[in-house]
């Protein structure tokens, strides 16, 4: 027979909203830990994969597979567009009386109701040193930005936009060969076992909190696809850090032969200079682009419909052949 949800090592009810890969981790760690929600609120089920058929989020197929009541509202407004979906979310909640409810990349604003139903509030996982980057994005936004630091901000929530006091932080550092793709496994790992001391604290009473500082506040803004197409006048180790930080979402993408092809890594050439967004000379199976400084290497690419392939590979694979020296890739980005 299944623990009933007071069996926790800390006693307290935890209740989980996540969405993505990162709050699974989380959600797997409680499991683990001897945790078992009473609840568990993710994002509606999406159409993914080519025949867009819907699909369950990373938590929610891990909540059913243990066998946790699951919700999954549209929205938690009550005065908003679904408020039937809220009315049955806050019922849902009430039933389960969390102690607290832990939220991971969950991706629904919680109103002032959700925020104090729990006895000892929401609790966060943050992917960031906070007050830097604040937002939906900062595991994006700090590789792009070119920080060499990041972390992990256990935070108590309030109605500001990641603004709540910390109640732990560590930080982890940013490899210069990371992506988003191998940065947020890592974070998701350190937000985990940093939440389970977090709930320690709360349940012994000796949770310090922290108010964030007014200085050095950034936001990480969501990620659009229409950010995706590379503007070759920028710096090449601008490129190259936003190459990384869209890995694997939406992709770095230029046009060629009338298709969008994506670029998954590339090097910095330094001091190699032409028109930005031209083919330069280079050696047979290799393909080097000027940018607004220094030249991109491009070492690994994918045509639509294809798969990642090193540079030599995409080359040989080009109906039309490969691009030469002096031609420009089009276009050359936003005006």
């Amino acid at each position: 027979m299944a623990p009933e949800p007071s069996a926790a090592p800390t006693g307290l009810r935890v209740a989980f909203a996540g969405t993505p890969e990162f709050a699974r981790t989380a959600l797997q760690h409680l499991l683990e830990a001897g945790y078992r929600p009473p609840l568990v609120l993710t994002q509606p089920d999406r159409p993914a994969g080519r025949g867009l058929k819907l699909q369950a989020s990373a938590v929610k197929q891990l909540a059913l597979a243990h066998g946790l009541p699951v919700a999954q509202p549209r929205s938690l407004r009550l005065d908003g567009k679904y408020p039937q979906d809220a009315a049955a979310a806050e019922l849902a909640l009430r039933d389960a009386r969390p102690d607290v409810l832990v939220v991971a990349a969950y991706g629904l604003i919680l109103p002032q109701w959700v925020l104090s139903l729990p006895r000892l509030g929401c609790i966060n996982i943050h992917g960031s040193l906070l007050p830097r980057w604040r937002g939906a994005a900062p595991v994006q936004r700090a590789i792009e930005a070119g920080d060499t630091h990041t972390g992990i901000c256990i935070m108590q929530m309030d109605v500001g936009l990641d603004t709540g006091a910390i109640l732990r932080r560590e930080s982890l550092a940013i490899e210069p060969d990371d992506t988003s793709a191998s940065l947020s496994p890592r974070l998701a790992e350190l937000g985990a076992r940093l939440l389970l001391l977090t709930l320690r604290d709360l349940a012994e009473g000796r949770a310090e909190r922290q108010v964030q500082s007014a200085d050095g506040v950034s936001y990480a803004h969501k990620i659009d696809k229409a950010e995706a197409p590379i503007d070759w006048r920028q710096d090449a180790a601008a490129i190259e850090r936003r190459v990384r930080a869209f890995d694997p979402f939406p992709g770095a993408s230029f046009q060629w032969q009338g298709e969008s092809h994506k670029l998954w890594r590339a090097a910095v050439r330094a001091g190699v200079a032409g028109p930005a967004g031209s083919v330069l000379p280079s050696a047979p199976g290799t393909l080097r682009v000027a940018c607004g400084h220094d030249a991109l290497e491009l070492l690994e690419l994918q045509r639509p419909g294809g798969r990642r392939q090193p540079i030599a590979a995409w080359l040989q694979s080009l109906p039309a052949g490969a691009p030469a020296a002096g031609v420009s890739l089009d276009p050359a980005g936003p005006a």
